[in-house]
């Protein structure tokens, strides 16, 4: 008999929700359907507006924290109508929020109201996974590495997993499991497109593989203190923006081509990835989900780093979409909480003790 969980993710690239429906009635969890649902430009400038320091932000913040819980229950609800199922056929749903502040150490925001999620779908609703990690010392991020070495263990995938989303990051699963955020993955590439062509993101990489790296303006970046700090470490686009690019731009006397930027920004990704990992003298193949995984460009450019130490390959390989990983992870996170088994792992996270995660909210 079928257990069935969704899992709803935006992540740090804020531009939808990926809402999946998954199937625990196995060991291994099956993927039975997905849908995406893109943000309205007009809502996705709401939320980066919020990410920053403004005008009136507790306003905005609760107006739109109860607009992200309608539209995150839409989502949930489409998925069900379009694979002709109620609410009674659903166990939970598991919504990370939208993130809009992460200060690792101090206090982590998201929002998207789990009340509202509950009500508009009529299924127990699990969120808030993040705090209760913190509350025992941690830094509520990366999560997803244990859901990483429940999945891909059983799958028998080599032992590095690099999710690039708008921040990256990457599980070792070694023993103890070891995960952390490497530093910006997409973020810095998609606010330098959208600065200059008013594009959400840098399809395939085509912008970027016009420009030539600058190896002066690469250094500049490698040199900030995120990249040296050792584990456990998260982040976010509160630490990796605009500003901070622009920083780094200012104290270089030469002038950069925009695309040489772009070109700059993907090899930035690529090497902090990679440093981080080379760190643990493995070797094998990497494997990679997350948006990034479709940026022919950085792929290629990972590809070509790597080598010979590692090969890079998408999860695709291994029959597993990379678009749906962190949204499959965050049903299995809500199913942990249902079952009182913890979600976090503190090897990753720094937390005092592995804990259940998460807030219950019945319809």
């Amino acid at each position: 008999m079928a257990e069935l969980y969704i899992g709803l993710m935006s992540g740090t690239s804020a531009d939808g929700i990926d809402a999946a429906l998954v199937d625990f009635s196995q060991p291994t969890p099956t993927m039975v359907a997905t849908y995406y649902m893109p943000y309205p430009a007009a809502l996705r400038e709401q939320i980066l507006a919020l990410c920053v320091q403004g005008e009136d932000e507790i306003q905005r913040m609760g107006e739109l924290d109860v607009l992200l819980g309608k539209t995150f229950a839409q989502a949930a609800n489409t998925l069900l109508q379009q694979q002709s199922l109620s609410s009674a056929d659903i166990k939970a749903i598991g919504s990370h929020g939208q993130t809009v502040r992460h200060a690792p150490q101090r206090f982590t925001l998201q929002i998207g109201d789990p009340n509202t999620i509950a009500a508009e779908t009529g299924i127990t609703t699990i969120a808030d996974f993040r705090r209760k990690d913190m509350a025992y010392g941690g830094q509520g991020a990366p999560l997803v590495p244990a859901f990483h070495h429940h999945l891909f263990a059983r799958q028998q995938l080599p032992p590095l997993i690099v999710n690039i989303g708008g921040i990256a990051n990457v599980t070792v699963l070694s023993s103890p499991i070891i995960g952390f955020d490497t530093g910006p993955g997409n973020v810095l590439m998609d606010a330098w497109i959208q600065l200059h062509h008013q594009k959400t993101h840098d399809a395939q990489g085509t912008w970027a593989a016009q420009g030539k790296i600058q190896p002066a303006l690469l250094a500049q970046l490698l040199s900030d203190p995120y990249f040296t700090l050792p584990p456990p470490k998260s982040t976010g686009r509160e630490y990796f923006h605009l500003t901070w690019l622009q920083k780094y731009l200012s104290a270089l006397p030469k002038k950069f081509l925009p695309e040489d930027v772009q070109a700059t920004l993907a090899e930035l990704t690529a090497c902090s990835i990679l440093k981080a990992i080379q760190s643990y003298r493995l070797e094998g193949e990497i494997v990679i989900c997350g948006g990034g995984a479709h940026n022919a460009y950085l792929m290629q450019r990972m590809r070509t780093l790597a080598a010979p130490q590692f090969s890079v390959n998408s999860t695709q390989k291994y029959g597993i979409d990379p678009d749906w990983v962190e949204a499959v992870a965050f049903a299995w996170l809500a199913k942990q909480t249902l079952l009182r088994q913890p979600g976090n792992l503190p090897s990753v996270t720094g937390a005092k003790k592995p804990v259940v995660l998460g807030g219950i909210y019945h319809p």
